[in-house]
């Protein structure tokens, strides 16, 4: 199995985090255009994804296997249902689990196997913004700073709380400075369209 994998230092690492099965041939490129040197590979993972239209064109002229991109807040309608999509975002590709959705479920299976190179197994989820666990992550997040607005408590204070009242691996303003505040911000407004209890608070906008 040939596995070709766009990363930063990060990202490669998270992936890496549980090992990989023996008899993977990973290839590691740092820039988009470099995919193309690996056209017979069995899937292109595409950590650092950015739903521009250049990008899409690029990564589906790849056609003898899978593309899987990291696209938590653009949906598989926005960009191609010819892709797997996944929840990459810093911190959760450390998980055993890796969270995904999929257009064509006839693949699903050949998308699992994918992933047990990396000894994860899928959960597949529904193709919306955020996904699941994302949009629960950044609704923490954005309650978090409406408390800190009120001024009921201070960020270091809040992290605490939150981690030994709810056993999180990390409060959420620490969780947000690891993920990245424009992440959370860019998908609490694409969630706000559907619903305004997704809106974002002004603290919030105001340190992005």
């Amino acid at each position: 199995m040939q596995i070709v994998v766009l990363a930063d230092v990060a990202s490669k690492e998270e992936l890496l985090a549980n090992g990989i099965r023996e008899h993977t041939t990973l290839e590691w490129i740092q820039q988009i255009t470099d995919f193309e040197k690996y056209p017979n590979a069995d899937a292109w993972i595409d950590l650092l994804f950015e739903p521009v239209p250049s990008r899409i064109e690029l990564l589906k002229k790849l056609t003898s296997g899978f593309v899987i991109v990291n696209s938590v807040t653009k949906t598989l309608r926005q960009i191609d249902n010819s892709f797997v999509r996944i929840n990459g975002w810093p911190t959760f590709l450390k998980r055993t689990i890796i969270e995904a959705s999929i257009a064509k479920v006839e693949r699903k299976e050949i998308a699992e196997e994918i992933f047990t190179y990396f000894n994860r197994r899928v959960e597949w989820v529904q193709d919306e913004p955020g996904l699941v666990t994302p949009r629960i992550v950044s609704m923490i997040i954005n309650e978090a700073y409406f408390a800190l607005e009120e001024n009921i408590s201070s960020k270091p204070e809040i992290d605490i709380a939150m981690k030994l009242g709810t056993n999180y691996p990390f409060g959420p303003f620490e969780w947000s400075k690891r993920i990245g505040l424009k992440n959370i911000l860019d998908l609490l407004s694409n969630l706000e369209i559907i619903s305004k209890r997704y809106a974002p608070s002004a603290q919030l906008k105001k340190e992005v």
